[in-house]
C-alpha cells in the first residue's frame, strides 16, 4: 500500500505535535516533546513524553501516542504518519525504542516528520528503522 499524506496534512501532524508538547511532564529533564499519529483511519492521535523520578520508566511522546492510540481504536490500527515536535529547539527524531514499537503499527512508507539538526526533515518510516525486528504474523 503506497501512502501519499499531503504537505498540509504533515502541517497539521506537525502542529498537533506542538499541541501536544505543551502538555509534557518532563520536570527532570526539562524536554518537552509531542507526538501526532495520523493513522489510516483518518484520526489524529497526540501523546506526549512523561518522565518519572526513576528515569527508566519515563515514556517518550511517540510511545504514548501510540499506546493511546491501540486503547482508543484498537489493535489493528495502521499509522500512515508520524510527526514529532518539542519546545527546546534540539533534534528529536524517535529514539530506537519509540522506532521498534511504531514497526508494529506503521506503514513502510508512512512519512516521519520531526526536527533535525538542518531543520524539519521528513523519512519514510522504512528508512528510519532499515533492520528492525518485524512483525510476526499472527
Amino acid at each position: 500500500m503506497k501512502t501519499k499524506i499531503a504537505q498540509s496534512a504533515l502541517k497539521r501532524l506537525m502542529k498537533h505535535a506542538q499541541q501536544a508538547a505543551k502538555q509534557s511532564y518532563s520536570p527532570y529533564s526539562k524536554f518537552r516533546v509531542g507526538a501526532a499519529l495520523l493513522l489510516t483511519n483518518g484520526k489524529t492521535v497526540m501523546g506526549t513524553n512523561v518522565e518519572n523520578a526513576s528515569y527508566g520508566l519515563t515514556i517518550c511522546a511517540e510511545r504514548a501516542a501510540l499506546v493511546r492510540a491501540v486503547a482508543q481504536f484498537g489493535p489493528k490500527i495502521q499509522v500512515a504518519a508520524v510527526a514529532v515536535a518539542n519546545l527546546n529547539n534540539s533534534s528529536s527524531p524517535p529514539c530506537g525504542a519509540c522506532r521498534q514499537m511504531l514497526a508494529e503499527f506503521a506503514l513502510p512508507d508512512a512519512p516521519v516528520i520531526f526536527p533535525a539538526a538542518d531543520g524539519i526533515r521528513t523519512m519514510a518510516f522504512s528508512e528510519l528503522l532499515p533492520a528492525g525486528f518485524e512483525r510476526q504474523p499472527e
